[in-house]
């Protein structure tokens, strides 16, 4: 990739990053979200303990329910403020695109680690015991959920009912995602070995591989549209 490509590509970065620091809306209501459901699923769940497959399934709802509220405005806010043409008058598609898809990223890894962080806090009896296996998999997470879920962020940007559609679009396509993610979790809560770990891990890698690169030769048409 060119120098020219790489500095475009950081412009769209720069520019979603200082616009999401300067408003901080959906930074902020992710947050919440992220507090709220996790406090009420530890009210609810006060009595009990969460064995390691119901606390992985658990956190993956918050993590794909977090990322679909953050993601969803990748292209969202271009339609809403104007700035999708000038996107596609000063910059390539390519530009635009991996752009966005490396502010989600590290977007969905900010989240994640928030989430999991207070899921682990609030739910105190709940050890990672294997935390390596627990730490890649919030990293190939993220990079999962924001390589399946840019492109359908660009789909649904001028939809009437974006705020339903999106995770209505999202949860066939992250499904694959979603149960090698709660997998590797239970593994990580019930201290498994790397070798038991393989496979979803090489699920998780081929997923990203196989999306990023079909969701950017089908950018063009969906942005040029």
């Amino acid at each position: 990739m060119a120098t020219g490509s790489l500095k475009r590509i950081y412009a769209v970065f720069n520019k979603d990053t200082k616009s999401e620091l300067r408003t901080r809306y959906s930074i902020s209501a992710i947050f919440l979200f992220i507090l709220t459901t996790i406090t009420m699923i530890a009210i609810s769940a006060a009595n009990e303990k969460l064995n390691p497959a119901l606390s992985a399934g658990i956190l993956w709802v918050i993590l794909f329910f977090s990322a679909m509220t953050g993601i969803s405005k990748a292209f969202v806010s271009e339609e809403e403020r104007g700035t999708g043409l000038l996107l596609k008058i000063y910059t390539s598609n390519e530009a635009v695109y991996f752009g966005k898809l490396l502010f989600n990223i590290l977007l969905c890894f900010l989240l994640n680690i928030i989430s999991a962080l207070f899921f682990l806090l609030i739910n105190s009896e709940l050890v990672v015991k294997e935390p390596l296996i627990f730490i890649y998999m919030l990293i190939l997470g993220s990079l999962g959920l924001a390589s399946g879920t840019t492109l359908i962020s660009a789909i649904i940007a001028r939809a009437n009912v974006k705020g339903a559609l999106f995770p209505v679009l999202s949860f066939p396509i992250l499904l694959p995602l979603i149960v090698a993610g709660i997998g590797l979790t239970k593994l990580s809560f019930e201290g498994g070995s790397f070798s038991d770990a393989q496979s979803d891990f090489l699920l998780m890698l081929a997923y990203s591989g196989v999306l990023i690169p079909a969701s950017y030769i089908l950018f063009d048409q969906i942005w040029e549209e």
